[in-house]
């Protein structure tokens, strides 16, 4: 039999490997007639490209995807981790510098909550680091308003549902009690929709603090609040079980590493 699957890929796949945005939402965007191919605007996502074809988005050519990367964000309260907020607050993407490219968040921080938030400029890496199947534990530094018991925390490593949601046990960790308040250590492998303060409110307990400090084999370490780095090609690959970028003749080759602009003195 004949082979008639188009060559290429698939338009959505393009877009989100060259950094535009997630699948999801570059199929919306194509639904709202914002993407163009070879100058012809496409409504469906259903749709196979290659190299040669040339893809805008609001007019604007889409370039070549870069080697992936990534980078570490301390993210502070009162920013949102989304790329336009309706109720036009700022947003994280609003705070990073100006010489950065377009990248995309892995996973979410809420509005209140302030740590290590990974960034990528590809969709696959956005994709497979966010899958449950990665099974890497997101921790997180958190104080709560109360007094927790030890009955208390192990209902919460046995897994508890809230409003009809199964929660997955977590590893949770008595730090220190410092007068009305308590530090927990707090180990995650899902991370669903405020998990953390929808749990501890279904046991009593009132988060007033949440410091995601780790992502996996990524730390937070001494990086301050609204500093962004980026994380080594070599360690990226390492994590991943990426291969290493190559030049033409097929050899491996280095990847570049953007440095950011200098700081003028006023």
């Amino acid at each position: 039999m004949t082979d008639k699957t188009p060559p290429g890929d698939r338009i959505a796949k393009v877009l989100s490997r060259a950094g535009v945005a997630s699948r999801r939402e570059a199929e919306r965007m194509i639904e709202a007639g914002r993407v163009s191919v070879n100058g012809k605007v496409i409504d469906s996502p259903a749709l196979n490209v290659t190299p040669r074809d040339k893809i805008t988005v609001d007019g604007t050519l889409v370039e070549k995807p870069e080697a992936p990367r990534l980078w570490l964000y301390h993210k502070p309260t009162g920013l949102v981790t989304t790329e336009r907020d309706e109720k036009g607050r700022e947003t994280v993407f609003d705070k990073l510098p100006e010489d950065m490219p377009r990248v995309m968040s892995v996973g979410r921080l809420d509005l209140n909550s302030e740590g290590l938030l990974l960034l990528t400029n590809d969709g696959g890496i956005k994709r497979k680091l966010e899958l449950p199947s990665t099974g890497w534990v997101r921790k997180y530094r958190v104080r709560v308003n109360g007094k927790p018991e030890e009955a208390v925390l192990e209902k919460l490593r046995k897994g508890i549902t809230v409003d009809g949601e199964a929660f997955q046990g977590m590893s949770v960790t008595l730090d220190r009690q410092q007068g009305a308040n308590a530090w927990l250590t707090i180990g995650l492998r899902e991370g669903k929709n405020r998990e953390i303060r929808r749990a501890m409110e279904a046991v009593g307990l009132t988060v007033n603090r949440l410091i995601r400090i780790s992502y996996g084999p990524f730390r937070l370490g001494e990086l301050k609040a609204g500093a962004v780095e980026e994380v080594k090609g070599r360690v990226l690959r390492e994590q991943l079980g990426l291969e290493a970028p190559k030049d033409p003749t097929g050899t491996a080759k280095k990847t570049p590493v953007r440095r950011r602009k200098p700081t003028r003195k006023r």
